[in-house]
């Protein structure tokens, strides 16, 4: 691979790609990180790992399987050597089932990255990303059962933990909230263009902070 830099993008139904409205997956080339590939061209290798459903260290009844921090280790040792492993997780964290503040996620978060750095990979950069902050319209759609107000609230705390968290763990920091937004269809699952923004918005951090 020679001087191939090698990402690792590690998220959940955001990263998947999941199409608000009407469920399904977008292609490699409109999902944010088949798009990041696609602008950052020859030199990197972008691979995605992106689980609907994922959280940071909380297992959901009705949905087993699910915890970041339990599948992270098999993810970092599948694809190394990784020269960077970028993170988005948090916004399943803010269902009601979980009933956990901000903080709290933060730390489960915190859990997934020290987890990934401590598996004996090798050494790489972590790039933590707070994502786009739901809106109200989740309580108009098929996910209104699994998140309340409370949800939204959380969700709009979170870039503040996180950046906080990413400088006490040495890690850099992406607000998704500030290059993108969630999707009017469903206030949490990026559409096209939120995917476009998202992934323009990475590819010039990349450029400008990890290879600049």
């Amino acid at each position: 691979m020679g001087n191939v830099k090698r990402i690792l993008c590690y998220g959940d139904s955001n990263t998947f790609g999941y199409i608000p409205g009407r469920g399904g997956r977008y292609n490699r080339h409109t999902r944010w990180p088949g798009l990041l590939s696609d602008l950052l061209g020859e030199g990197f290798l972008v691979v995605e790992e992106g689980l609907c459903g994922r959280t940071t260290m909380f297992d959901d009844m009705t949905d087993p399987g699910r915890s970041g921090l339990e599948t992270m280790e098999a993810a970092i040792k599948k694809r190394s050597p990784l020269d960077l492993l970028i993170v988005m997780l948090g916004s399943n964290d803010c269902k009601l089932q979980f009933q956990a503040s901000a903080k709290e996620i933060a730390e489960g978060v915190g859990q997934v990255i020290e987890r990934a750095k401590s598996c004996g990979a090798g050494e790489f950069h972590v790039l933590l990303i707070a994502p786009a902050a739901m809106t109200g319209r989740i309580m108009q759609s098929g996910f209104g059962s699994e998140f309340n107000l409370r949800s939204v609230e959380v969700s709009g705390e979170l870039a503040g933990e996180y950046e906080a968290l990413a400088e006490r763990l040495d890690c850099h920091f992406l607000d998704a909230s500030k290059v993108t937004r969630v999707s009017e269809t469903d206030g949490l699952h990026l559409d096209e263009q939120g995917h476009r923004r998202l992934a323009e918005g990475v590819g010039a951090w990349v450029k400008s902070s990890f290879c600049g």
